[in-house]
């Protein structure tokens, strides 16, 4: 049987902004991880800078109807390199905190972290 070929899962391990859970979908079920994987490229394609395109995904993933942290560190560090400052994400944590305050709780330690890191390599 031919080896299938997943384009989406492929071009997302390229950009270096890989998700480590991801392979464990790609072994469960790599159908899956290639649809939802193209799904979520689709927005990528669209005229708003990378730069709130990754303030938008750390908004998502420390709001607490998610408090997703290994997304929210991701996009940081995709944020960071991409220009954004840390007012600017911390702003995103605090709007993003009146839906409760564990996003601010998750957040601004992930914040503190991925800025030392970044200013340390930069």
């Amino acid at each position: 049987m031919p080896k299938k070929n997943y384009p989406a899962t492929e071009a997302q391990r390229a950009t270096g902004d890989w998700n480590p859970f991801w392979d464990t979908l790609a072994d469960l079920d790599a159908d899956y991880l290639e649809t939802f994987l193209a799904f979520r490229a689709v927005p990528q394609k669209g005229p708003l800078p990378q730069k709130y395109k990754e303030l938008i995904f750390i908004a998502i993933n420390v709001a607490t109807t998610h408090l997703w942290s290994s997304g929210a560190r991701r996009h940081m560090q995709n944020a960071l390199e991409a220009g954004a400052t840390k007012e600017e994400i911390l702003e995103v944590i605090q709007l993003t905190s009146i839906m409760g305050i564990h996003s601010m709780t998750m957040g601004v330690p992930i914040l503190m972290e991925e800025l030392k890191k970044f200013e340390t390599t930069a």
